[in-house]
């Protein structure tokens, strides 16, 4: 009986030792299996890792780690659909954890859920509201999701911290701006530029206000700091010019296309706003001198074949103020057919068609005109200007309801005493005069 006793001694010393070894051999393949995957996510060897990180995870089911590594390989692979589950069972695994939440905020981000994104970064943040990196990616969420108002919530505090950055107060300045409050927007810029004085973007929005507010002279300032930091980029130079032209200062255009044309001496979008530069002072000054440069550098900018219909429409609106009114009307009535269309092509289109004793254009062109625009501040005069062609094409009917659009845009104050009679002779001529309208009209 002894014998026995010691042997079932023996064998369950030996069981529990046998158990021991296992584990600490589960142990040891769990760690190596760890570091292997480890190793191959630093070499960017992401299958290598997934396969590793699941061996961890088969020898240990319910540990957090390999889920979350694995979960980060996934992402790096590409895969968010399978790195989105893996970050919520490791989040599932540890109560307390904030990482997986974080980083399954990061992958519904990515995959533009940015609603549950926001939720993921709240869940991190109850656990820590230190995170100010989370309190930032919770209100990019917030604002891609259309939360402005929730964005600016969510930056209060860090922005005023001293972890603060640039990006903070660039992105608190778009919730400022989408939310109409103009003021702080601008501050916020202003401090994200005082902070990181080669951030573009900020410039750009900054630059935007400025000219709402019509600071011509802080708008020209931001333009040329950004043409100075995106020296590479065309379009950063001619945005400058125009500016710089429409402030009345020609020459400093002039001289800052031409730097540019140094550079890209074959861009048409150069000599495009050359060309509209030296028009603009044509106009301005009627400086004969200004407008032959005007269409010398437009016929470069318009003698390729894909030329664009605001180029087409600058072109013959040179043209049609040197007299070329033949040629003003073949570029221009062009113009209005290229895609994207510029408006103003069918107001010159209109007025050479004029010219040239082609009413019947003129009024479809300036008919497509007000479809374009609408009820705009123009509204008026363009009804009015229809209104007379149609007259003149003997169609008293549309005079009269364009007379009456023109009339109607008036709104509540006294009509024009000459449209108005306008108005009643139309009505007359079309039989559409109510009693008394035409002599009241007289």
């Amino acid at each position: 009986m002894r014998r026995v006793l010691v042997l079932v001694a023996v064998l369950t010393v030996a069981a529990a030792a046998s158990t021991v070894v296992y584990q600490v051999i589960r142990d040891r393949d769990y760690r190596i299996l760890l570091a292997r995957g480890d190793a191959a996510l630093r070499a960017d060897e992401a299958v290598a890792a997934i396969e590793a990180y699941s061996g961890a995870v088969a020898l240990r089911p319910g540990s957090m780690l390999p889920r979350l590594r694995r979960g980060e390989a996934y992402q790096r692979r590409g895969d968010l659909a399978a790195a989105l589950r893996d970050f919520r069972d490791a989040a599932a695994l540890d109560a307390a954890a904030t990482r997986p939440r974080e980083e399954l905020g990061d992958v519904l981000y990515q995959l533009q859920r940015y609603q549950r994104a926001a939720e993921a970064y709240e869940t991190a943040l109850a656990l820590d509201d230190r995170l100010t990196r989370v309190d930032y990616k919770l209100s990019i969420a917030r604002y891609r999701a259309g939360d402005a108002r929730g964005a600016i919530a969510a930056l209060a505090r860090p922005s005023q911290g001293p972890d603060a950055t640039a990006e903070m107060h660039y992105l608190l300045g778009l919730a400022f701006r989408d939310t109409g409050r103009t003021a702080d927007a601008q501050r916020s810029f202003e401090k994200a530029i005082a902070m990181s004085p080669g951030l573009i973007a900020a410039r750009e929005e900054l630059a935007d206000l400025y000219t709402t507010q019509t600071r011509r002279a802080d708008v020209l300032d931001q333009l040329q700091v950004l043409a100075g930091l995106d020296r590479d980029r065309v379009e950063r130079q001619v945005v400058v010019a125009l500016a710089q032209a429409n402030a009345g200062h020609t020459d400093p255009a002039v001289v800052t296309l031409g730097t540019a044309l140094e550079r890209s001496p074959e861009d048409p979008r150069i000599y495009q706003a050359l060309g509209q530069v030296w028009l603009q002072d044509a106009e301005a000054r009627n400086d004969r001198l200004a407008l032959n440069k005007a269409i010398e550098a437009l016929e470069r900018a318009g003698s390729g074949t894909n030329v664009n219909s605001e180029t087409l429409t600058l072109f013959g609106r040179a043209l049609l103020r040197d007299g070329q009114v033949d040629r003003a009307e073949q570029v221009l009535q062009i113009a209005t057919t290229r895609y994207p269309v510029d408006p103003m092509s069918f107001f010159y289109y209109a007025a050479a068609a004029e010219r040239q004793k082609h009413l019947d254009a003129a009024r479809e062109a300036l008919i497509d005109l007000a479809t374009l625009q609408g009820d705009d501040e123009n509204i008026a005069e363009r009804a009015t200007r229809i209104a007379s062609l149609s007259m003149r094409l003997n169609d008293p009917g549309s005079a009269a309801r364009w007379y009456q659009k023109a009339v109607d845009a008036g709104g509540s104050g006294a009509a024009d005493p000459k449209l108005l009679k306008a108005l009643a002779d139309a009505q007359l001529k079309a039989g559409l005069a109510p009693p008394g309208a035409a002599a009241s009209g007289r």
